[in-house]
């Protein structure tokens, strides 16, 4: 950087440059939130604790070289995360104990560049090849489709999932909000590792399940609900859901899936559940109601992200009933729980 480009100019006045900058900063600045990733992946949080620890000691305890880290401590502590009390001393404040790993915020695991949430976040590295073209990024950044990606990378798969079920409170919410008392057999579609589905045994006793999703999500799937002692009432299908699925069961359910695909995919899964539904079954969606207008921002950004990442879209409540009539489900009804899930109950035709 050059000092014209740079500073303030004569008698103190602004440059261009400098004027610009205080406007577009707050939504140009890549630096800070990288180096709050960077704390967040090295657990520096937690390696810190309570105390306080000089840099040589931080970096022996994180395995990362001195100067390097000592920079973007203090380019943090600048901006309010982590204080530095004495020079090259550094200690945890209010906003970098969000980061440690056992804070009920999970955002240490959404931040981690080594974790789904991090590599999330890197795809947008990519939006101007998703922007030019109206294709995902992903495969652009990482090599591989999404769920390609996902397949192959374990330990990715596994943080993709333990985020998906993050929040007990959000997935108790989802079980709740459909009444599962006439059920006697619920097949989770695209279930990942079976967080809703242990809500929804371990509320209704009477009740068996199968557990559909690719191979080793449905193993990790397993061992979550063998955990819970649950595992002798579920059946495990190790599958794509745009394949047959497995009969005999009395309600499909779909939560937060339609949301990763477009119209033409999420149409497809839609009549696969449908088919082997049969005539007697129910298919049950449950999906944020991305276009409620009660946040637009987020839903703005939940929208950016789904193209990026796998070509989805949020859509509104209104626009799942449209999907599902198109796939030829008729809609008994719309609901929306508490938190916010919109739950559509939907029968095959001729029910």
């Amino acid at each position: 950087m050059t000092s014209a480009e740079g500073g303030r100019g004569e008698r103190g006045r602004a440059s261009a440059w400098e004027a610009a900058w205080e406007v577009l900063a707050p939504v140009t600045d890549l630096v800070t939130p990288m180096a709050v990733r960077v704390a967040a992946s090295l657990g520096l949080s937690d390696l810190m604790g309570d105390d306080v620890v000089s840099v040589e000691e931080l970096a022996r305890r994180s395995v990362t070289d001195v100067d390097a880290l000592g920079r973007v401590l203090r380019h943090l502590v600048c901006h309010g995360v982590f204080v530095e009390p004495e020079p090259g001393r550094f200690a945890v404040n209010e906003p970098a104990a969000l980061l440690a790993a056992g804070h009920p915020s999970g955002m240490r695991a959404r931040l981690d560049l080594d974790g789904f949430g991090g590599r999330m976040d890197l795809a947008f590295t990519g939006l101007l090849h998703t922007v030019r073209t109206g294709e995902p990024a992903w495969e652009t950044v990482f090599g591989a489709p999404f769920w390609r990606y996902l397949a192959l990378n374990s330990q990715i798969s596994g943080s993709f999932d333990a985020m998906m079920a993050d929040g007990a409170d959000y997935v108790a919410d989802a079980a709740e909000g459909y009444d599962w008392s006439g059920a006697r057999h619920v097949v989770d579609v695209g279930g990942g590792a079976g967080a809703l589905l242990a809500e929804v045994l371990r509320a209704n006793p009477g009740v068996r399940a199968t557990l559909v999703d690719l191979p080793d999500t449905v193993e990790r799937g397993r061992r979550y609900l063998a955990e819970r002692g649950l595992e002798t009432r579920c059946e495990f299908a190790g599958q794509s859901f745009f394949e047959p699925l497995p009969t005999g069961g009395d309600v499909y359910v779909l939560r937060r899936v339609l949301h990763d695909w477009g119209d033409d995919d999420a149409r497809w899964v839609l009549r696969r559940c449908a088919e082997a539904a049969g005539r007697h079954g129910r298919v049950v969606v449950i999906e944020t109601p991305g276009g409620s207008g009660d946040d637009p921002a987020m839903f703005a950004e939940m929208n950016l992200r789904m193209l990026v990442l796998s070509g989805g879209r949020e859509r509104a409540a209104e626009d799942y009933v449209a999907i599902a009539t198109e796939a030829g489900l008729d809609v008994a009804g719309v609901h929306t729980t508490p938190l916010g899930h919109v739950i559509l109950d939907c029968t095959p035709p001729g029910d």
